[in-house]
């Protein structure tokens, strides 16, 4: 589908002659979509499966991909501290505490973990946009000393939800033989 209608799955497409916000947006919902179906309907046993010899999970792409989405806008952009979910984190002890302890939740937990940050980037998002548009730069520079933009976070979480989507499409296939892009 092409002309930005909603897709199988609950994904939108995004627009294919959209501005420029309006198409990165569109291809970072459609990612975050694309995870929801991978998750959709599992409980916790399939939610745990891990494929030969890896040890990604779904529940773990949950939780890593709610860290993501607080990390890059809340704490990198806007230089703001961690919220309740990460806040107590001893990221020295485990730096993968998000991938290690999504065993722990609940497939509730989990999705409202994930769906919770994805809202809140939303709303960060869309004040960010306000002040400065997308060649604001982030508060946090990198550890190699560059400040990303707006424009370049979201390209990155774009990259890093279709890189995730990937082992996702893989393990949900082995789980219940459930394919699709």
């Amino acid at each position: 589908m092409t002309d930005g209608g909603q897709g199988e799955h609950d994904r939108v497409e995004p627009p294919p002659a959209g501005d420029e916000l309006a198409v990165l947006t569109g291809f970072l919902d459609y990612q975050r979509a694309t995870l929801a179906w991978k998750t959709r309907g599992l409980d916790a046993e399939g939610l745990g499966v891990t494929v030969a010899a890896s040890t990604v999970t779904l529940g773990g792409l949950l939780k890593h991909l709610a860290f993501v989405e607080e990390m890059w806008l809340s704490r990198r952009l806007l230089g703001r501290d961690w919220g309740p979910a990460f806040a107590d984190v001893d990221w020295d002890d485990d730096p993968d505490w998000e991938w290690h302890s999504a065993a722990d939740d609940t497939p509730e937990q989990l999705r409202a973990l994930w769906s919770g940050a994805v809202e809140r980037s939303r709303v960060i998002l869309a004040e960010a946009v306000a002040d400065g548009g997308l060649d604001r730069l982030a508060a946090a520079s990198s550890p190699d000393g560059t400040t990303p933009s707006l424009r370049w976070i979201l390209v990155h979480r774009i990259e890093e939800y279709a890189r995730h989507n990937g082992h996702a499409d893989l393990i949900r296939e082995w789980i219940d033989g459930e394919v699709g892009e």
